[in-house]
């Protein structure tokens, strides 16, 4: 390493030291801040008030099979929609972190693309990434869908989570409203005969059940730690990603067979008039063959109108302003065999 390199790591890390010093500084408790009291025997209690006044945070990564409910859980968490969701495969295909912060804690949750057994080389970036999020983390939430038969994916995903050695392992047993007791016991038996889970909670994010459990439980497992985001963000997603993301998921919902497994969406231009209070949004929706162009566009561009129409709506809702919003339809011939196609277009790693 030349002496430049050495020089700018050694100041980094004075500088991270002095933070961190700071930071452990401001959490000690002043003197005579606890109340005689308060305090049991020995200190005891002198000793868990403390550790119970210190900040949590931490990164937690949600992996499964794919629709097994993570993005929706992840919306459920923040408390509004951050992650796409639909019923087609491979939703998901940007590994992103939605975050919450809380008083005494700042959860910052990994949404992953679903393991699965790829048949291109965008299956096989999208399973890279997963597994990639596993790595560096404080908690990993293997989540499991309670309505499907437990199977070798199942069992697949939980080798790769064992493999990963996280600090702290939870099982999710998810969808809960669509099952009965006995079936959510008979899953747990399955998930419990593959790994020993630090925890394990069975909620719904349709209906609410236990999400404020998964939360506490994550929580619990996390370190004293600082702050890594601004208390106002909720996801490190690009404008222009989630933009591209909303116009793919109204995509995703209307076609059905192989078209939504061909559409990658680019947002290409986002200007804001401010005297209009109105953004201007130029995308495009790319498929692989000319005749997924016509599908997706439709008789007279009722289709793609349609489309066009639903995800204005919705940008509309996030963004509290009108939305201008215009859609091109091109073909880039098998794009999801090009792995640096597919990572332009941010999928996987991305670029």
């Amino acid at each position: 390493m030349q002496e430049g390199s050495l020089r700018r790591a050694f100041f980094l890390y004075i500088i991270v030291s002095f933070i961190l010093h700071l930071v452990r500084r401001s959490r000690r408790p002043r003197s005579g801040s606890i109340d005689a009291a308060d305090v049991g025997s020995a200190g005891e209690a002198s000793e868990g008030t403390f550790m119970s006044n210190q900040f949590k945070s931490g990164f937690v990564t949600l992996v499964g099979r794919p629709n097994v409910g993570k993005s929706s859980l992840i919306n459920a968490v923040v408390g509004h929609k951050v992650a796409i969701t639909s019923s087609t495969a491979q939703t998901t295909r940007h590994r992103f972190r939605a975050i919450l912060t809380t008083d005494d804690a700042q959860v910052v949750m990994v949404d992953t693309p679903g393991l699965h057994k790829p048949h291109d080389a965008l299956g096989e970036e999208l399973n890279t990434s997963a597994i990639m999020a596993l790595e560096d983390v404080d908690v990993v939430a293997f989540v499991v869908d309670a309505s499907q038969p437990f199977g070798r994916g199942d069992e697949w995903v939980a080798n790769q989570v064992r493999a990963a050695k996280a600090p702290r392992k939870i099982l999710v047993l998810s969808k809960a409203d669509l099952v009965d007791a006995q079936i959510v016991e008979d899953q747990l038996n399955a998930a419990r005969a593959l790994d020993s889970w630090d925890d394990e909670i069975v909620l719904s994010a349709k209906t609410g059940f236990n999400v404020d459990g998964f939360v506490q439980a994550v929580i619990a497992a996390l370190p004293a730690g600082p702050k890594w985001f601004p208390d106002d963000m909720d996801t490190d997603q690009s404008f222009e990603v989630i933009v591209a993301e909303f116009i793919r998921e109204k995509i995703l919902r209307s076609y059905r067979d192989e078209v939504p497994h061909s559409i990658g969406v680019v947002a290409d231009d986002l200007e804001y008039d401010r005297a209009k209070d109105m953004y201007r949004i130029y995308a495009t929706v790319f498929v692989e063959r000319d005749s997924q162009k016509g599908i997706i566009i439709g008789k007279g561009g009722a289709a793609i109108k349609r489309v066009g129409i639903e995800a204005r709506l919705d940008l509309e809702q996030m963004l509290g302003c009108k939305v201008f919003l215009d859609l091109q339809v091109k073909v880039k011939k098998n794009w999801r065999r090009d792995l640096n196609q597919i990572r332009r277009f941010g999928y996987g790693e991305g670029i």
